[in-house]
């Protein structure tokens, strides 16, 4: 089985009602569109990303990719009354309602997905 869960991917990927990924778009000249993109197969994942590379909420827009769509986030959900980036498990109680029946008290459907995050 271990052999057919690499090959296939988390379990997670292959549920139509989760992002398979999420993309991080920020602009290269302020005004233009040109942006430097960074992934991570976790919205929390891809926020410590762009914390550990000085990317701020107010630099950046994030995107759900489904397989056929992508939809924004309202960066609002991911930050704190100051503006900051929220981090587990703040990230994920602000995301129980948008991630409905996803996010529990004892964890979430993205445990099987890796938290790396990549950008150029």
């Amino acid at each position: 089985m271990k052999i057919l869960d690499r090959l296939l991917g988390p379990a997670s990927k292959h549920d139509p009602d989760l992002p398979y990924t999420y993309e991080a778009r920020v602009p290269v000249v302020e005004g233009e569109e040109l942006c430097n993109s960074y992934f991570s197969d976790t919205i929390c994942g891809l926020i410590d990303y762009l914390e550990e590379h000085g990317i701020g909420p107010s630099q950046v827009s994030i995107y759900e990719i489904y397989q056929e769509e992508e939809r924004p986030i309202d960066i609002s959900l991911c930050v704190d009354a100051q503006g900051r980036w929220l981090h587990r498990p703040d990230l994920c109680r602000a995301l129980q309602d948008h991630y409905k029946g996803h996010i529990y008290a004892a964890g979430c459907d993205f445990a099987d997905r890796d938290r790396s995050g990549y950008g150029p």
